[in-house]
């Protein structure tokens, strides 16, 4: 069953979604030369702190099924000011995501614990690096926090959406 786990923090606050996908449920136990030994709770529990010191709201789900991380971009729209989003494996095969990242027009980071870049040359292509702001890869668990901060300093730079008054 995929993780959920939501703040709502103040009013105002702009959402970060943080997407999670197959496998990072297993870090800190799968290949930590690669990973890292930080849990993906302990990564979590770290960028809500820094959430709430940035002044942002956190959303973070993970799912081990692309069509429930779809199901999560597209349910950001309207919802959340940016993602942040680690595809793991989907990275490289999953047009279905990437068209979802792009149809929901908000920013994106894209965050990889290792340097995909330094490994097996099919891990090099990004499907998501086109519609992505840009690419945060090789820091390990610090790679979510430097996304984290990246996504705050994009949405103090952004102009502010104002509700649109009803017509009459």
């Amino acid at each position: 069953m995929p993780s959920r786990k939501a703040t709502s923090g103040r009013a105002g606050q702009p959402a970060v979604w943080v997407l999670h996908g197959p496998n990072l449920n297993l870090i800190g136990t799968r290949e930590p030369e690669l990973y890292g030994r930080a849990t993906l709770q302990e990564i979590e529990g770290r960028m809500h702190q820094l959430a709430r010191e940035l002044g942002l709201s956190l959303v973070t789900f993970q799912s081990n099924s692309e069509g429930a991380l779809i199901d999560r971009i597209q349910a950001a729209r309207g919802a959340a000011a940016a993602i942040l989003i680690n595809a793991a494996a989907y990275t490289h095969t999953s047009i279905a995501i990437r068209d979802a990242l792009r149809a929901v027009e908000l920013p994106v980071i894209e965050v990889h614990l290792s340097n995909v870049y330094k490994r097996e040359p099919f891990r090099h292509p990004s499907l998501i690096a086109d519609v992505a702001v840009g690419q945060i890869v090789g820091f390990g668990a610090d790679s979510y926090l430097l996304g984290l901060r990246a996504a705050a300093a994009l949405l103090s730079r952004a102009p502010q959406r104002r509700p649109t008054p009803a017509r009459r």
